[in-house]
């Protein structure tokens, strides 16, 4: 996983946040995502891509472009059309506040995406995401920095933790948390709701409950004179700096001890964990409920390919794939009934999806590694291999259906290898 180590963006991040910035949903859907290729046949794109066909002389967005060759000019095996499968949180429109800043991926940016919405946050050191609960379950990865988390159970009873790159968090829907920014520079995190058309910005706020609550009521429920009250927030906190909070100890402490500790345990290092599949091309690690029992309805697998390498072409029979692209650039084709197939390029800070059960591939086409997350509204990761299922079957039968020899399909791995190298 990438490191940020300051603020400072990279040209080509620049170049791109520069056109992406000025864009807009009707821009990502209709550069990216509209295409349809209903009419494309194979032999005619062969032909076409080898003689004038594709030239164009009129304006051409050139960061865009070579952004994105796949779309602009797909493979001739791509075909028909199936609804966007690309949005980036370059193209989303950042809320800043002081203290940090948030914005999201949602059904509403990436209409395919109905069970899952993705929101990216940055929280300054010391600064809150203040109390807050939801109607979704949450799911986060820290992306960078260290951050102080807690959440309340039903029974009273209190968790609290510090989080830093590369480890997880699970808060189930209505469970009141925080979120705090540590020192040295804060933190930044990935967040993962199981509802498509969830919005960060209609969730339970403490500051706003007790700003709409009349004075009498406080008065009568929390034992408060009218100067305590008169102190209370006005309106939202949503995100504001604070100081840095006392050590982890010392706040458990205060919280109450042992007595009030949590049974359960709500984070998790997925980036110290060692990788479920490991190959010359790469690696994955995988989070779901059975190693982290508290994420019950979100699994995750982060997954390394080397250059050149790939994710092997399968699928998932149990939810449809949330992807974020962490670093790296891929290429990604998605194929469905009936002779549906669509291309795609990714870069860091997009967003990929996968319908349910479609079969798919990523590839690394760059030369550094690509990192991605793959998350699934399920408590449990599912995938087949097709390679797998090939060399599981007796070979006449594949022979029938592939028109290939036994000695050929002896050259196909026999297990499943999640990543194959280049």
């Amino acid at each position: 996983m990438t490191s940020q180590s300051n603020n400072t963006p990279t040209v080509q991040a620049v170049s791109r946040r520069i056109f992406l910035g000025a864009g807009s949903v009707a821009v990502a859907t209709a550069a990216l995502t509209g295409f349809t290729a209903d009419a494309q046949q194979r032999e005619d794109t062969r032909k076409a891509e080898s003689d004038h066909s594709t030239s164009n002389p009129g304006p051409e967005n050139d960061v865009l472009f070579h952004e994105n060759p796949n779309t602009n000019t797909p493979p001739p095996t791509d075909h028909g059309d199936f609804g966007p499968i690309w949005y980036s949180f370059d193209l989303a429109r950042k809320r800043v506040e002081e203290g940090g800043w948030t914005h999201q991926v949602t059904q509403r940016e990436l209409p395919s995406s109905t069970d899952i919405a993705g929101v990216n946050m940055r929280l300054t050191a010391g600064s809150f995401r203040e109390l807050h609960w939801h109607t979704a379950d949450e799911w986060a990865i820290m992306l960078y920095g260290n951050a102080r988390v807690t959440v309340l159970n039903p029974d009273g009873t209190i968790f609290i933790d510090d989080v830093a790159k590369g480890d997880l968090w699970f808060f189930p829907a209505g469970f009141p948390h925080s979120i705090q920014g540590l020192g040295p520079d804060g933190c930044e995190f990935l967040l993962v709701f199981n509802q498509g058309l969830f919005s960060e910005d209609n969730t339970f706020l403490i500051s706003e409950w007790v700003a709409h609550t009349p004075a009498e009521v406080l008065e009568k429920n929390s034992n408060l004179d009218s100067s305590d009250i008169a102190r209370l927030p006005k309106d939202e906190l949503y995100i504001f700096p604070a100081d840095l909070p006392r050590s982890l100890a010392e706040d458990r402490a205060a919280a109450g001890g042992r007595n009030v500790q949590a049974p359960q345990q709500y984070t998790f290092k997925m980036e110290a964990m060692a990788p479920a599949r490991k190959t010359r091309g790469g690696e994955v690690r995988v989070v779901d409920s059975h190693n982290f029992p508290a994420s019950r309805s979100i699994a995750a697998g982060l997954v390394t390919i080397k250059p050149g390498g790939m994710r092997e072409l399968h699928w998932h029979p149990n939810a449809s794939e949330w992807q974020f692209y962490i670093a790296g650039k891929a290429r990604m084709t998605i194929f469905m009934p009936p002779g549906k197939a669509r291309t795609m390029d990714f870069n860091a800070n997009d967003v990929g999806f996968v319908p349910a059960v479609a079969g798919h591939y990523i590839e690394n086409i760059g030369d550094t590694d690509l990192i991605f997350l793959e998350m699934f509204k399920a408590d449990e990761f599912q995938d087949f291999s097709m390679n797998n299922w090939i060399r599981r079957l007796p070979p006449q039968m594949v022979t029938s259906h592939l028109n290939i020899d036994e000695a050929t399909i002896r050259k196909i791995p026999m297990e499943k290898q999640e990543v194959l190298a280049g």
